[in-house]
């Protein structure tokens, strides 16, 4: 099946008695926005699957529109859960494209928020700071990351509860032309939503991210490598495989992200070792990464962090954690 930047709705393409099935899956272009987000993604089968049969549920709601017959507005707010660093932005991102490509909303925009962006300080200030971002997402995707902090019942002067009744109406009152994504742990988004079951009901769609093995990480990281134009050598490729081993059992991994910022430390080393050689070098020295760029690194030298990480005594912390490169 081939899916185009028409939008589905342009124009007619349902014969007396028969649907056009490939030509409205090609005028969508939802098979190319599919492989792009293969070719930008390692891993994540089971996210990818659901994001395709959620594109062909929506393909197929349209041409039933089309065809005269019975449809209700899908219910298209998600809930994506898993660790940082799995992809989440990056499929919400490809999920509002696919949106627009098949006219369930405007403009196919991506915004990006945190409880800092909807919650105030001080009464009165939390409604319309809601209503704000709420409508800079309209016609788009709007993307609640770490929801469960919108949800503070300790604090009585808490104002989350008010930024939720609002996006509640909006998620009820603007569905056919807004879909918010709610993300974060797995375990602290169930313990949001038993405290905030009006949330719950109106999510349709809760896809679960893993981790990445280790061979993905590699994957990730010699993906990333090649983008920056550098290269690992042998001795380096299995260096930094056997940091990814080390690193992975320590706190606040944070899958791709964490081998990002791990490229980026050692692309710093790099450079130093270059900068400390005397007379002309090789071209090639300048994207060679060597075995000593990634071993300097603390995480061989097995810290305090990777002790308490091997001992299970370490509790991630939100506020300070920070990348042991």
């Amino acid at each position: 099946m081939q899916f185009s930047t028409e939008s589905s709705t342009s124009s007619p393409i349902v014969a007396p008695s028969l649907v056009d099935v490939d030509g409205a899956a090609s005028r969508a272009l939802i098979e190319d926005t599919l492989r792009e987000l293969d070719s930008e993604l390692i891993g994540l089968k089971p996210v990818k699957l659901r994001m395709r049969q959620i594109a062909a549920l929506l393909l197929v709601e349209r041409l039933r529109e089309q065809a005269g017959l019975a449809t209700g507005p899908p219910s298209l707010h998600m809930c994506f859960t898993g660790n940082p660093g799995t992809g989440k932005t990056t499929m919400a991102l490809r999920m509002a494209t696919i949106l627009r490509q098949l006219g369930y909303v405007r403009r196919g925009h991506l915004i990006v928020a945190t409880r800092d962006d909807l919650v105030g300080q001080y009464v009165g200030h939390t409604a319309p700071k809601t209503k704000e971002v709420l409508q800079k997402a309209i016609g788009g995707v709007l993307f609640i990351d770490e929801a469960y902090y919108l949800h503070r019942p300790e604090n009585e002067r808490d104002y989350g509860q008010e930024a939720i009744e609002v996006l509640l109406q909006f998620m009820e009152n603007r569905r056919d032309d807004l879909v918010v994504v709610l993300a974060g742990y797995k375990n602290r988004m169930e313990q949001f939503f038993r405290s905030n079951p009006g949330l719950h009901s109106r999510i349709a769609h809760h896809i679960e991210f893993p981790d990445y093995s280790l061979d993905e990480l590699m994957e990730i990281a010699e993906l990333m490598v090649r983008q920056r134009m550098y290269a690992f050598d042998e001795g380096s490729r299995q260096a930094f495989r056997e940091y990814l081993q080390l690193r992975v059992a320590q706190p606040h991994f944070g899958n791709a992200r964490s081998v990002r910022n791990a490229i980026d430390r050692i692309r710093l080393r790099q450079a130093i070792r270059i900068m400390q050689q005397s007379g002309p070098i090789a071209k090639d020295e300048l994207v060679r990464i060597d075995e000593t760029d990634v071993r300097q690194s603390r995480v061989f030298q097995g810290g305090a962090d990777a002790q308490l990480a091997a001992s299970g005594r370490a509790v991630a912390d939100r506020n300070g954690a920070k990348e042991l490169l």
